[in-house]
């Protein structure tokens, strides 16, 4: 599929069509933006530190959605051409590049930022708030802020500067290493060390109260509108307990792979929570002591091991982050006084069963990517790898998942390999049946055993 404008230029993932560039490689991204709230006005400037990929590199592409690029520089001087089609920004180079050699792009570019909507995967990007701004990246919604690599395989580190008018908090990946009044303006900045995919790249600006929670090992925030009571019911079920979540997967995962984990509760309602690196995103409507929206609370941090440090290298394989943190919501309910983990499942799968049988979780497609038969289905997956191998040889296989592929990216064949490595079993007989067939498998029955769930 080429999109309009786009014909001849490279598609890095088949589900994400128009995005991306095998042929060259960030390796950091130094974002300087300057923001005005009332008329949604954004100006930046991004430095993109990049390896070429390809032999003979002789054009970058890139992917910017509804900004204007003023001015291109390739290691400090003007490129052969370059010139805007559709959402991607094609730069010729002057010379080729040989594999290997690394390079300086610099754009300057300014625009109204707004979500970028496609047929397949809806809207995603920078949205205006009532009194604010978010960013949703998943899948496609990076290039509506900063001209980028548009590929989950693609991670970098980044350095995040957002210059806008005093009395807003701007909470963005990383951690914030400048506050620094400028003339009648704030400059925050933010440092993310750790590799990081360019969906998961964020800002959120708005009238925030910072509160740091105690009890982590590393520290957790939650950034809530001016005024929330922190010390009610709707805040502390959920929120008020993400220390205690932070130490259960610890335990379960390994150690929390970045410097702090902050969650973001905006004043307007959100219709979902929104994944980031190091933050996770909530509307108001979230603040409450339901399971509906604690389960939540404990998937988007999940998301930190299982989606942010340990990331998809394909789109298709997307189980890999909902599946693990939807089995995550399962395992706190199991720690936290709730329903075990078996229940949950077997609850699942009464209702999956009951539903169409169409779905190859290993390959659900661009359209279903996102339908909720992934997330619950991979999340039984998993249930079914631990009723088979046990407690003990599955936590030892996500902890040695998480250590090994920690900062990198990652596909299904890896994750089946490795549990046969971990286990000593030969499990490909249930992986085929549960990630290459439509039909939904049985679960395996609940072992009699101590320390069975």
């Amino acid at each position: 599929m080429k999109l309009p404008g786009q014909q001849g230029l490279p598609t890095a993932d088949d589900y994400l069509p128009g995005h991306g560039d095998p042929a060259w490689s960030a390796r950091h991204y130094d974002l300087e933006l300057d923001y005005d709230l009332e008329p949604n006005r954004l100006r930046g400037r991004a430095t993109i530190d990049a390896v070429a990929v390809a032999e003979d590199l002789d054009r970058v592409v890139l992917d910017l959605a509804g900004l204007e690029a003023d001015k291109v520089t390739v290691d400090g001087r003007s490129p052969k051409r370059w010139t805007t089609r559709g959402s991607r920004l094609v730069v010729s180079l002057a010379a080729p590049l040989a594999a290997g050699t690394g390079f300086r792009l610099v754009v300057k570019y300014a625009g109204t930022p707004r979500p970028l909507v496609d047929d397949v995967h809806g809207d995603a990007g920078w949205e205006e708030l009532e009194d604010g701004v978010i960013v949703a990246g998943q899948p496609h919604g990076a290039p509506t802020w900063f001209p980028c690599n548009d590929r989950p395989d693609d991670k970098a580190t980044y350095r995040i500067t957002v210059t806008t008018e005093p009395g807003y908090v701007v909470v963005a990946n990383g951690e914030r290493t400048e506050r620094v009044r400028q003339g009648s303006s704030l400059r925050w900045v933010h440092e993310q060390r750790e590799p990081m995919a360019t969906y998961l790249a964020t800002v959120q600006v708005g009238r925030y109260d910072v509160h740091e929670l105690d009890g982590a090992r590393v520290p957790v925030r939650a950034a809530v509108p001016e005024g929330t009571d922190v010390a009610d019911e709707a805040f502390t079920a959920g929120f008020g307990r993400q220390a205690e979540m932070v130490a259960v997967f610890e335990e379960l995962f390994g150690p929390y792979p970045f410097a702090a984990y902050t969650s973001v509760v905006t004043a307007d309602d959100l219709e979902i929570p929104l994944e980031a690196q190091g933050l996770s995103t909530f509307g108001a409507n979230f603040l409450d002591p339901d399971w509906r929206s604690v389960r939540l609370v404990a998937h988007e941090l999940a998301h930190q091991w299982f989606g942010n440090a340990v990331t998809l290298a394909r789109w298709r394989d997307i189980w890999l982050h909902e599946g693990f943190a939807c089995y995550a919501e399962w395992l706190w309910s199991e720690r936290s006084g709730g329903d075990p983990a078996d229940v949950h499942a077997r609850s699942h799968h009464e209702r999956l069963a009951g539903l169409d049988q169409d779905l190859v979780l290993a390959d659900p497609g661009p359209g279903t990517m996102f339908d909720d038969r992934v997330y619950k289905r991979g999340a039984l997956t998993l249930h079914a790898l631990r009723l088979t191998v046990g407690d003990e040889a599955f936590f030892a296989l996500l902890r040695t998942w998480c250590e090994r592929h920690r900062g990198g990216s990652v596909t299904t064949t890896e994750l089946v390999a490795l549990a046969g490595e971990v286990t000593g079993q030969d499990l490909g007989g249930l992986f085929r049946a549960w990630l290459d067939e439509p039909a939904l498998p049985d679960l395996p029955a609940l072992p009699d055993r101590p320390g069975a769930s």
